[in-house]
């Protein structure tokens, strides 16, 4: 485990980052020849004509006929951490950029600190991560390294797959997921490629299917039907359904469009201390992949409420600060059941939260999840 540095007596961080880094070349080399061993005895699977050709030894890449996706889809879980530009009005106020990365799977952070003598010095935190996606990646590129294998996985794999939006308010989780105009988020680049595979031979049955709800002070509001109050009920199978819930079926981009903005123009947002047009809910959009009637797939994109500390929101009144308690509740009972199932535990508290509760079923079984923690870089945000 990377977090038994001690026990092995390595501690200077330069030293930690070349064992994360031999780490990982020796796990691709692991993934590349394990199932090459192990598939031995086994007849080879031949690509489709025209399909990109597999790396040897992946029988992941076998499977699915794309090499650059695989590596997404092997993990269960997978943390990407997203840099968004320094504004002119923070320069204004003084502040600077504190992070740096490679965009590759390492982020610095040079967090400026003083002594008890008053002397300046900046401290250095190296952090990695599955992907790191530096402040020059546009919406294409975060797509294409977190959102894309989630939709193919969806499609080849029949399975569930959720990608989160995650960070501090203002931090440009809304722009990673709605994008504008000029440069599409990930809502309408998933939308693209979904419609790509319906036109295929292989999946022209399939019907596509739209819900888009929040949850806000721990209830639950219909986004696409004037924001009617829903209510969260566990059946006999002890999975989720969410009564009254209003599900859209749309057959081409430009619906399914359509259907978002009108959700998200309903959607709870509010002026706090940190930001101007703050999302104070969480937005849930489910996209259900139905043949025959029957569900056989389920991508869902969750655009979570910006967390706050309690001092960037001194100055706001009652309510505001019981929302911003809310969301941070939410949010650290969604962390411990990441944790609990990255580290395979028994018990995952998924009754923690409206939040973990809902999305139980995109948790458990064949299912992938990114998580995209989007950050700001300047000095107040460290």
């Amino acid at each position: 485990q990377m977090q038994d540095y001690a026990q092995y007596n390595i501690v200077l961080q330069e030293d930690r980052r070349k064992l994360f880094s031999l780490l990982q070349v020796l796990k691709r080399d692991l993934d590349f020849a394990a199932p090459a061993q192990a598939q031995d005895p086994a007849p080879v699977r031949r690509a489709p004509s025209g399909a990109a050709a597999p790396r040897k030894g992946s029988d992941h890449d076998v499977v699915h006929g794309a090499g650059e996706d695989s590596a997404a889809n092997k993990e269960r879980i997978r943390v990407a951490v997203r840099k968004r530009p320094i504004f002119r009005k923070e320069t204004d106020k003084g502040e600077v950029d504190v992070l740096q990365s490679d965009n590759e799977q390492s982020m610095t952070v040079l967090e400026p600190k003083t002594k008890v003598d008053l002397t300046k010095y900046t401290e250095e935190h190296n952090f990695f991560f599955d992907e790191v996606l530096s402040e020059q990646c546009n919406n294409a590129e975060v797509y294409a390294r977190c959102g894309r294998p989630l939709v193919r996985y969806v499609f080849e794999q029949d399975g569930k797959a959720s990608c989160f939006a995650y960070g501090q308010t203002g931090s440009g989780k809304t722009h990673t997921m709605m994008g504008n105009p000029k440069q599409p988020g990930l809502y309408f680049l998933a939308a693209e490629d979904i419609f790509k595979f319906t036109k295929q031979k292989t999946h022209s049955n399939v019907a596509v299917w739209v819900s888009f709800f929040e949850i806000y002070g721990g209830k639950l509001y219909d986004l696409l039907n004037d924001r009617c109050r829903l209510v969260a009920r566990v059946d006999a199978k002890q999975l989720v359904n969410i009564v009254g819930l209003k599900e859209t079926e749309v057959t081409d981009v430009s619906q399914l469009l359509n259907t978002l903005h009108a959700g998200h123009e309903a959607r709870s947002t509010a002026a706090t201390g940190a930001n101007m047009d703050s999302s104070r809910s969480h937005a849930v959009l489910q996209i259900q992949l139905k043949r025959a009637g029957k569900v056989t797939g389920k991508l869902s994109f969750i655009d979570l409420a910006g967390s706050e500390r309690a001092s960037d929101v001194n100055d706001n009144d009652r309510q505001t600060r019981l929302e911003g308690a809310e969301i941070n509740k939410s949010l650290l009972a969604l962390k411990e059941c990441i944790r609990a199932l990255d580290q395979n535990s028994r018990h995952v508290p998924f009754r923690g939260s409206t939040l973990t509760s809902v999305l139980k079923d995109s948790f458990i079984g064949n299912c992938r999840t990114v998580m995209i923690a989007n950050v700001s870089p300047g000095t107040l945000s460290c």
